[in-house]
């Protein structure tokens, strides 16, 4: 079930959190920049996944690890946008194509393992320039029917942790999903 929240992603309490950069992604801004500084050990691992299995955009990366309070996390990366045309380039734009496969990736492993929650920002919306509109339903299509809650953070609230009680959901982008 989809949950629409504010507030600072990084703050949640779901079991699983999620967000979008391009294969090789520096992790120079926004979210992933905020991730980078909280999960030094991520950003490790990343670069030596990337530089290893050479990932296309589209597929997804699942890394688990110790935050800092010394608690269990798990993030997985999807790579929604075309890598950087060089060494430490800024990365490049998000495609709809890429974002679908992505979600269908992350559907897949929040079946298999059976996560009980999901924590997902605006994908795509900020260095991949993709329009919220267009990425939403995406979301509301892929993940929507889980049975799982997602918390789709539509938007930010530095240092604001969200309101993730799960509840009877009354739709999200124009469906409803039980």
């Amino acid at each position: 079930m989809l949950h629409e929240v504010s507030g600072d992603l990084l703050l949640s309490k779901a079991a699983l959190l999620a967000h979008g950069v391009a294969p090789g992604d520096d992790f120079k801004h926004g979210l992933a920049l905020a991730i980078r500084e909280r999960f030094p050990a991520l950003y490790k691992d990343f670069r030596h996944y990337c530089k290893t299995y050479h990932p296309k955009p589209g597929e997804v990366w699942s890394w688990a690890g110790v935050g800092p309070d010394g608690k269990p996390v798990r993030i997985v990366t999807l790579f929604t946008q075309e890598p950087s045309d060089r060494e430490g380039g800024l990365p490049g734009v998000a495609h709809p194509e890429y974002v679908n496969r992505a979600l269908h990736a992350l559907a897949k492993i929040v079946t298999e393992e059976a996560i009980a929650s999901v924590a997902i920002p605006r994908l795509a919306t900020g260095v991949g320039r993709l329009d919220w509109d267009a990425v939403k339903p995406m979301i509301a299509t892929t993940l929507g029917p889980l049975r799982t809650d997602v918390f789709v953070y539509s938007s930010y609230v530095k240092g604001q942790q969200a309101n993730e009680v799960a509840k009877v959901s009354k739709g999200y982008a124009g469906t409803s999903h039980k």
